[in-house]
């Protein structure tokens, strides 16, 4: 797994990022790879990763699970738990796969995208 970079920042910085990474590409330096998840507000970070979302994440990281055993194991409601992995799916965080269910048929598994999220954050 990678690293994932949650935080603020500009369209300016986004497109000075690209220059960056494209000047080390042109010269032959190592990538690192790494997902970046970018909001222009702080308030849209905050909606992002709420307490019960972080819960969520760290359920997520330490063993992937169905919707169903994620909501058992958190103690939630199933709904609930399901529209914090939309949220965090919709950002990159988490990936929710098709997996064999032996003696019935399939189920949904919810992995985690990266071992390890930065959350950096400038409220001006």
């Amino acid at each position: 797994m990678s690293k994932t970079q949650i935080g603020t920042g500009t369209e300016a910085e986004f497109f000075a990022r690209g220059k960056r990474l494209a000047r080390q590409a042109d010269r032959g330096e190592r990538l690192v790879e790494t997902r970046i998840v970018t909001f222009e507000n702080p308030a849209e970070v905050a909606q992002l990763l709420t307490q019960a979302r972080i819960g969520v994440f760290r359920a997520i990281k330490s063993e992937p699970a169905s919707i169903t055993g994620l909501a058992a194991r958190l103690h939630r409601d199933r709904s609930a738990v399901k529209r914090d992995i939309d949220a965090l799916q919709a950002a990159g965080l988490v990936l929710v796969e098709t997996a064999a269910n032996p003696g019935h048929g399939t189920q949904k598994v919810v992995r985690a995208v990266a071992s390890r999220v930065d959350l950096h954050v400038l409220i001006d």
